[in-house]
């Protein structure tokens, strides 16, 4: 990694927990510091499973745990099985936790506008414009992409998402048996893969890949979940299907698409793939792509 990159991004972090307050004791001049101060908020109005704030907040659960109980002594918050099963346990905010979140969200507009208030107008702007281009790729940054079994829940929410959003897009609707197949054990290796991205414990995309033979295989099941279009992750599950398509001496990559699906068409086209007549006959293909991957580097 380029360490003038890595310079600038400590600070950058430097910069910000300074300027927000995250250094201090209490938040905000509440008697909390920021992480009681962020799980307070998260839990919200409608209260939150423990496992799902867990995962929301990428914390640790022993310090998840630390930081409930102290919002639990100040009479903030209450913590046990929720009503929908017994087994899961649920944080919800008492009367004194409402209000003291209500009374952060105060806090908070006025922190945000002391911070713009001393830039102009155009400064304002270009601060909130790059605030959410740093939230963009920050968030982009926090997804994982790896092998799933297609059996997993994770694979088959993607998976049954991927078939609802073709049936609405499709002029004909879609009928997984009317296309041609990429079955559970065609995406298993060794005969292929299912990458299955996620953020934050929470399945947003996926892209399979089928192996014809030994140097043929096919791109399948390309999808993002709405919530994450826009952070450049179907062009990274593309380009990890190519890493690994690479590393089983693949060199020559396909797939088909429908009309309905331009930035499907977008997104091919711009990872290099080329338009090509048809080489098989799905019934809702309407394009058909080719790229062939650079072979293994030989020393002259």
């Amino acid at each position: 990694m380029d360490s003038g990159l890595v310079t600038g991004v400590r600070r950058f972090n430097r910069t910000v927990t300074q300027r927000i307050g995250a250094l201090d004791d209490a938040f905000l001049a509440r008697a909390r510091p920021l992480g009681e101060a962020r799980v307070l908020w998260e839990i919200g109005t409608a209260g939150c499973d423990v496992r799902e704030l867990r995962e929301r907040l990428d914390l640790d659960s022993g310090y998840l745990s630390r930081l409930l109980r102290g919002l639990e002594r100040d009479g903030l918050v209450r913590v046990g099985p929720s009503p929908a099963d017994g087994r899961v346990r649920t944080a919800r905010l008492t009367e004194a936790g409402r209000a003291e979140r209500a009374a952060l969200d105060r806090l908070s507009d006025d922190a945000a506008a002391a911070l713009l208030a001393p830039l102009s107008a155009g400064q304002r702007t270009r601060l909130v414009a790059a605030m959410a281009e740093v939230e963009r790729l920050l968030t982009a940054s926090a997804v994982t992409v790896a092998p799933c079994p297609p059996a997993h829940p994770n694979a088959r929410h993607c998976l049954d998402a991927y078939f609802a959003e073709l049936a609405r897009r499709f002029d004909d609707g879609f009928d997984p048996a009317r296309s041609i197949s990429a079955a559970d054990a065609e995406m298993t290796p060794p005969a292929g893969v299912l990458l299955v991205a996620t953020l934050h414990g929470e399945p947003v995309g996926c892209g399979a890949l089928k192996v014809r033979d030994g140097a043929l295989a096919e791109v399948k099941r390309m999808w993002v979940a709405p919530s994450a279009r826009g952070l450049g992750l179907g062009r990274r599950l593309l380009a990890e299907l190519e890493a690994y398509a690479a590393g089983l001496g693949v060199r020559t990559l396909r797939l088909e698409t429908n009309r309905a699906l331009d930035e499907a068409i977008g997104l091919y086209k711009a990872a290099g793939y080329r338009e090509v007549p048809s080489f098989n006959d799905e019934h809702y293909a309407d394009h058909w792509f080719e790229k062939h991957l650079p072979g293994p580097r030989t020393l002259a």
